[in-house]
C-alpha cells in the first residue's frame, strides 16, 4: 500500500510539474508570441464618419491594425477644431486635419506635423448654379459668395479672381456659417466656397439644385492636400515605429477599398453616427470622387511631396493667412 501510495504521489507531482511548464509556455506565448498585447492608439476624425474614412474602418475590421500590433480607437470630434488642438496637447495620438491648417498652426508655434496625405487635391471648390452666368472667377464681380467666415476661404476666392484677371475688391463675401446648402437652395448667394465637391455639391444636386464647380488649383491656388494625418512633434519623435505601423495598416485598408469599393463602403456604413446618418447613394458617389484624389500613383499611400508643402506655405504667407515665415520642411514627415 505504501509503495502504491508513493508511486501515485510521484505520478501526481509529475503531472503538476508538466502543468506548470505548460502554463509558463502559455504565458510566454501571450507576451511574446502571436497573442502579444496590442498597443492602444487614439485617432480623431475630422468630422463624422463618411466615405473618405472607409479605409480606416476597413483596416480595423479586416484586422490590418491588429497585424501591426495596434488597437486603434477611432473617435469623432465634438467640434471640427478639436482634432488639431487635442493632438497638439498630446491628448490624442493622431488626427485627421487639413494641410493649410497644419501650416497655420505651425505659424502660431503649435508643434504639430503631418505624417500622411490622405486626399491629395482640393475638395473645397467654388460652386455656382449650373445655369449661372458665372463661367470663371472673374465673373464674380458684383456677386455674393456665401462662406463659413474662414480666412482661408476668403484667400482662396481672392486668389482665384485675381488669377483670372478680375478685381477681388468687387466681390462680396457673405457669412452664412455652415448653412451652405440652404444659402444656395434659397438663392441667398450667387456662389459658395467652403463646401466640398463630394458632399455639399452632391446634396445640392440631389435636392434639385445642380451645381458647377471651379477648382482653386486651376486659378492660382496651390494644388494642396485637403486631408492629412497629424501627430504632435513629441509623439512622432517618441514613437516613430507606431506611426509607421499605422501607415502600413491604412495602406492595406485603402488598397482594399480601391479594389472592393462596394465592400469598403458597406464597412463604413456600419459605423455611421446616429446623429449624422449617411445616405448610401451620396456616399457611393462621394467614394467614386474620392478614390482618384487619394491615389499617390507610384508612391506609397500617404506620401507627401516637399514641393507641395513649400508652395502652400509660400501662398499662405503671400495671402496673409499666416503672418510668420513657416519652414515647410518642419511641418511634415514621411514614413
Amino acid at each position: 500500500m505504501k509503495k502504491t501510495a508513493l508511486i501515485l504521489l510521484s505520478f501526481m507531482l509529475l503531472i503538476l510539474s508538466a502543468c506548470g511548464k505548460n502554463n509558463e509556455k502559455t504565458t510566454e506565448k501571450n507576451t511574446t508570441g502571436g497573442d502579444k498585447k496590442l498597443e492602444k492608439v487614439s485617432l480623431m476624425l475630422d468630422w463624422y464618419p463618411n466615405a473618405v474614412h472607409s479605409f480606416l474602418y476597413v483596416a480595423q475590421e479586416k484586422g490590418y491594425f491588429k497585424e501591426q500590433g495596434l488597437d486603434v480607437d477611432i473617435q469623432m470630434p465634438a467640434d471640427t477644431n478639436d482634432p488639431l488642438k487635442l493632438v497638439a496637447a498630446n491628448q490624442i495620438d493622431m488626427a485627421l486635419s487639413y494641410q493649410p491648417q497644419v501650416l497655420v498652426a505651425r505659424g502660431e508655434n503649435i508643434p504639430v506635423q503631418s505624417f500622411g496625405a490622405i486626399v491629395r487635391h482640393p475638395l473645397n471648390q467654388l460652386m455656382v448654379p449650373e445655369d449661372s452666368s458665372i463661367k470663371s472667377p472673374k465673373d464674380l464681380a458684383g456677386k455674393t459668395i456665401g462662406y463659413p467666415s474662414i480666412p482661408l476661404d476668403e484667400a482662396i476666392v481672392q486668389s482665384m479672381v485675381k488669377s483670372d484677371g478680375g478685381d477681388p475688391s468687387k466681390i462680396k463675401m457673405v457669412d452664412v456659417g455652415w448653412d451652405l446648402i440652404p444659402a444656395m437652395a434659397t438663392k441667398k448667394t450667387n456662389a459658395l466656397i467652403g463646401g466640398y465637391i463630394n458632399h455639399e455639391k452632391l446634396l445640392l444636386d440631389k435636392e434639385g439644385h445642380p451645381m458647377r464647380t471651379l477648382n482653386p488649383a486651376d486659378y492660382g491656388v496651390p494644388d494642396y492636400y485637403e486631408l492629412v494625418l497629424v501627430g504632435s512633434e513629441k509623439g512622432l519623435k517618441a514613437k516613430p515605429a507606431v506611426f509607421k505601423k499605422f501607415m502600413t495598416a491604412i495602406g492595406k485598408g485603402q488598397k482594399y477599398v480601391q479594389d472592393h469599393p462596394e465592400e469598403g463602403l458597406s464597412v463604413l456604413l456600419k459605423h455611421e453616427d446616429k446623429s449624422s446618418p449617411l445616405e448610401k447613394d451620396i456616399e457611393t458617389k462621394s467614394l467614386q470622387i474620392l478614390l482618384p484624389l487619394m491615389d499617390a500613383k507610384d508612391k506609397a499611400f500617404g506620401y507627401q511631396d516637399p514641393q507641395t508643402w513649400n508652395q502652400v506655405a509660400a501662398w499662405l504667407k503671400e495671402n496673409k493667412v499666416i503672418k510668420e515665415n513657416v519652414k515647410a520642411e518642419d511641418a511634415f514627415i514621411n514614413f
